[in-house]
């Protein structure tokens, strides 16, 4: 049974969330402003995060980093209709998506599967056949669910990691913003075409020696974006 955070300085959205997941079989965690959130996560097998932005003492955005400091696992933000800001800086530091309040409770239920399967995914078991991909000095396992750079393990979430394996796995060929949101999220795009822009430039900074220059996750204007077979410049 997965076990799910919910951070929010509104007790009333606390609970609302906290009827609904358990609801659907979840464990849940609760925390009230940042500072809580980081030791929850700390002190409990904590399987996904919803995290509200705007929170007293530490807010969503400080208390994100601080995870990403020490775990990958999924963080769905918590957003008003006017942070568009917050989003796109939350999606710079680490967030796998985000819900605008007020939030269907549907809507954010298959979010939040989604972000559970693409999780389960990345700590699955390491007996089966080795399943790589390798562009240039990349490679990507499948199996382990590492990616390694110049030989080096590098840290990338969830979404990250699915996204960079949808490209390596179709080098060559452009796949649009709509695309990769289908195909990563499990859902149509509706507007998320910026959270994958968002997304892509956190791979690049990962995985390039210089994201304003790449030599391998290449933009093709008006058309989407593509892994170079051979990471040529």
């Amino acid at each position: 049974m997965n076990t799910i955070l919910i951070c929010d300085d509104e007790k009333d959205i606390v609970n609302a969330l906290k009827i609904y997941l358990e609801a659907e079989g979840y464990n849940t965690v609760l925390a009230y402003n940042g500072l809580e959130a980081v030791e929850k996560v700390r002190e409990n097998n904590i399987e996904l995060c919803l995290m509200d932005i705007m929170m007293p003492l530490c807010d969503g955005i400080t208390a994100m980093a601080k995870i990403r400091e020490f775990s990958n696992i999924p963080i769905i933000l918590l957003t008003a209709k006017s942070e568009n800001t917050d989003k796109i800086l939350g999606l710079n530091v680490g967030a796998d998506d985000y819900v605008t309040k007020p939030f269907n409770p549907v809507e954010l239920m298959a979010r939040v599967r989604s972000q559970l399967r693409r999780y389960t995914k990345l700590g699955g078991s390491k007996t089966e056949k080795s399943d790589s991909y390798i562009i240039g000095n990349i490679e990507l396992n499948d199996n382990s669910k590492q990616v390694m750079v110049d030989g080096e393990i590098i840290s990338l979430t969830p979404t990250e990691f699915e996204i960079l394996k949808l490209l390596m796995q179709n080098s060559g060929t452009v796949l649009s913003p709509s695309e990769i949101y289908r195909r990563v999220w499990n859902d149509e795009a509706y507007g998320g075409e910026g959270t994958v822009a968002v997304h892509i430039r956190h791979i690049r900074e990962k995985i390039e020696i210089n994201p304003a220059e790449p030599r391998y996750l290449k933009v093709v204007w008006a058309h989407g974006y593509k892994m170079e077979k051979d990471g040529a410049k």
